[in-house]
């Protein structure tokens, strides 16, 4: 008999999304129940086997379900989740119909976000940021991506992984950092491209890898910004340390980021609003997931990416947030969902998959998030809806009732902890204080 410290029943329906454990693409269970030891999945399968196959520890913890829906926590696999500064005034002008570039080229887009970036401390960023993850996490996100990239010095791009790194020691959403120094020219290269290119792969990477302060490189492969070949420059410098490649490509013109993805058997191309057919099915047979962000398409105003005609190539879409102040404020994964069904025509069972085992997949965690089967982290959520296809269809409003990562109860806690924010420092999803909280002693 399998031992148990948590046991969780009365579950209307189980999504495992492991077609061999239940019916359907998702492998849904119904009646199901899952049980963990030690924050990992031991059992999962109709409760009515329960009894004979599961025995709880002494003191283990049973979970009643209520009948809720229960499913993989979310794995959100690109946020740009750690900046300091607001950019409502470009939200306004874009309404006015000034573009994303327009407004870059006047000095703002990702380089406002930079001056206030640069301002801030590690401390003051961390500060900001751990509102955001706690809404993450009420909305059902259990692993997080979040990139640097509004540094754009050696300095402040180890700022903000090292404040990345110290959200991960404060709050329960498992945090993964990217390296993105290649985001933007800042001002001070502006007309030498190739000279910051140069400071990106002769000093930055070094410094960040000594520190191992990242898993995964990016860069912005566009027009204006970096060209194929300085990304391949940053991407080839990246590998060389061991961060696999995950990187902005063909996201508002067509630069040959998907085929370059495909070339370096790159984690996933993100984005891909512009990208050629052709070049996503060489993604498929290179195994790169399509990492596509409705949310930023939405935000911006801008045609959605071309998703049935991505699937119809069999290559795995992920859906993430793209969580940032300027193109995509937004971090609900429910909500991204169904802008994949409604915009892109995704089906639901494709856009859950893009935010649990297909996300996984994009940031390399498949074997140990994004689905629910023994041997996995104990990452569950549990939403209050009849059935999981409520979880896109009913939207702007939150389905997730409880919060499992690893097999703790992380939200609703039942109790705060004294390191996580409380309900009036988080009233704001972006972080920005209307009122000062009380101040806090500087971390450590």
């Amino acid at each position: 008999m399998i031992s148990a410290d948590l046991i969780v029943t009365n579950l209307a329906e189980l999504v495992t999304c492991e077609p061999a454990l239940g019916e359907g693409p998702l492998g849904v269970i119904t009646r199901g129940a899952i049980a963990a030891a030690g924050g990992r999945i031991v059992w999962v399968g109709p409760e009515s086997r329960l009894a004979a196959e599961v025995g709880a520890v002494p003191g283990a913890q049973r979970i009643d379900g209520r009948g809720a829906v229960g499913l993989p926590g979310f794995v959100d696999s690109h946020t740009h989740a750690i900046f300091a500064g607001s950019r409502e005034e470009e939200y306004a002008l874009r309404a006015r119909g000034a573009s994303y570039q327009e407004i870059a080229a006047a000095g703002g887009g990702i380089l406002s976000t930079v001056r206030a970036t640069r301002a801030a401390s590690r401390d003051d960023l961390v500060e900001l940021a751990l509102p955001r993850l706690m809404t993450v996490l009420a909305h059902g996100t259990t692993t997080i991506e979040i990139k640097s990239g509004y540094g754009l010095t050696t300095a402040d791009e180890l700022k903000m992984l090292a404040a990345a790194r110290r959200l991960a020691e404060l709050q329960p959403v498992e945090v993964h950092s990217t390296f993105c120094g290649a985001h933007e020219v800042p001002p001070e290269f502006k007309g030498r491209t190739d000279a910051y290119v140069d400071l990106v792969v002769d000093e930055m990477l070094p410094a960040v890898a000594e520190r191992t302060l990242a898993e995964y490189v990016d860069v912005f492969c566009e027009e204006g910004v970096f060209s194929t070949t300085q990304a391949r420059r940053v991407l080839d410098a990246g590998a060389s340390y061991g961060l696999r490649a995950k990187f902005h490509a063909d996201e508002f013109v067509t630069l040959g980021g998907a085929e370059l993805a495909a070339e370096l058997h790159a984690l996933s191309a993100d984005h891909l609003l512009k990208a050629r057919v052709e070049d996503v099915a060489k993604m498929k047979e290179a195994g790169v997931t399509a990492a596509l962000l409705p949310g930023t398409a939405f935000f911006l105003g801008l045609p959605y990416a071309p998703a049935r005609k991505f699937l119809e190539t069999g290559v795995r879409v992920a859906l993430a947030s793209d969580f940032n102040p300027g193109s995509s404020m937004g971090p609900n994964l429910q909500l991204v969902m169904t802008m994949a069904v409604s915009q892109m025509k995704m089906s639901p069972e494709e856009a859950l998959l893009g935010v649990t085992l297909h996300g996984a997949c994009a940031m390399g965690l498949e074997q140990e998030v994004g689905s629910l089967r023994p041997g996995k982290q104990c990452d569950l959520l549990l939403a209050d809806v009849p059935n999981w296809r409520d979880l896109s269809y009913v939207y702007g409003v939150n389905h997730v009732t409880r919060v499992l990562k690893r097999g703790k109860v992380v939200h609703p806690s039942g109790e705060r902890r004294s390191d996580m924010p409380n309900a009036a420092e988080s009233r704001l999803v972006s972080g920005q204080a209307r009122s000062v909280p009380a101040p806090r002693p500087p971390l450590p």
